[in-house]
């Protein structure tokens, strides 16, 4: 076992230890944090970053009832039933091979991807990666379960639908999407006014329908690279709930390699409806000038996101390294957004 896995199972155990949520609606960023920082080249600098952001969680919260595979749907959605989703998820993955598992429930939880503001899928996406390219150690195996369980304790769904079936890119829609009218408010009241917002159905329709599973792929990278670009101008709408609009569409793409070809359709057009909802929710009407910025290297900015500390700001780094990475001259735009992020997020402010 390198440093850098060694390292990144040692946090995992940690954190295990400690709740999915803290002050009562927060999501506990450390599992995706500690795996962004671990696999750039930061692994020396995890125990730190954990040190300072676990004064800020707190314990596992009680059980209450088990689950069992005859009861578990009475309990989705259910978040005080965390920690039995969690017990019985991470039974489920110790017990059979993991992937098994992450293709039966994933099309379960895939209509709940809304809940908690899309972070129980940004989790899954952080352990499914680690499991596919650093190998599949019990801490990496259990991570998996708790990402599993958190999403399934916070399976909510959108009060809307977001069918693709039109001729737009992802960059094209992106930007055609109305925007609600209260912007200054929290993520589920946000999301409860899109049914009225006119026009927000005919526009979340005229994303192009991907034609079979490669297209999929190929149209969600795109729409991960769009909401990556888009942040650079319009990120100041909300700096910190606008990062989901990228991160929760590439969580979906590192999953897709685990996933049978037969789910990645229903996946682009979930990640589609998720990222189309942030950005209307959280879009404002006019973006910021595009900073000038001298040429830096993605390890550069990466290293830049360590010392800045927000996990937030870490994640959308991390998503914007992969779009950087995805051309062989960079991304420059990709970058600007990561560095953008570290001007507009306060540390600590999640």
């Amino acid at each position: 076992m390198d440093t850098r896995s060694g390292t990144l199972d040692e946090a995992l155990e940690r954190l295990h230890t400690t709740g999915p949520e803290f002050n009562g609606y927060l999501s506990n960023h450390g599992p995706m944090a500690v795996e962004a920082l671990a696999r750039h080249g930061q692994a020396a600098t995890v125990h730190r970053w954990l040190d300072d952001y676990a004064t800020r969680l707190e314990d596992v919260p009680g059980a209450h009832t088990a689950l069992t595979d005859t009861n578990w749907r009475e309990a989705l959605g259910d978040r005080r039933r965390v920690t039995d989703w969690t017990t019985y998820l991470t039974r489920q993955v110790a017990e059979r091979p993991w992937r098994e598992v992450l293709a039966e429930w994933w099309p379960r939880l895939l209509p709940g991807l809304a809940g908690a503001a899309t972070h129980p899928v940004i989790r899954v996406g952080h352990a499914v990666r680690t499991l596919l390219e650093q190998g599949e150690e019990a801490p990496r195996i259990a991570e998996l379960g708790h990402a599993l369980g958190y999403w399934a304790a916070r399976h909510t769904t959108l009060p809307v639908t977001a069918e693709p079936a039109g001729t737009l890119s992802p960059d094209d829609a992106l930007a055609a999407l109305p925007h609600v009218a209260d912007q200054r408010t929290s993520v589920t009241n946000g999301l409860t006014q899109l049914p009225g917002t006119a026009g927000w159905p005919a526009a979340a329709a005229a994303l192009r329908a991907p034609q079979g599973p490669d297209d999929a792929r190929d149209q969600l990278a795109a729409l991960v690279r769009a909401a990556t670009h888009r942040y650079l101008g319009y990120g100041h709408g909300d700096a910190v709930l606008l990062v989901h609009a990228a991160t929760a569409p590439s969580a979906i793409l590192r999953t897709l390699p685990a996933l049978p070809r037969a789910l990645w359709v229903p996946s682009f057009g979930a990640a589609w409806a998720a990222s189309a909802a942030l950005t209307s929710v959280y879009s404002p009407d006019e973006p910021l000038p595009e900073p000038s910025t001298g040429p830096l290297t993605p390890e550069e900015v990466f290293e830049r996101a360590a010392a800045h500390g927000d996990a937030h700001a870490i994640k959308l780094t991390d998503t914007a390294l992969d779009v950087a990475s995805w051309t062989p001259d960079g991304d420059d735009r990709a970058l600007k957004a990561a560095l953008r992020s570290l001007e507009l997020i306060t540390p600590g402010e999640d």
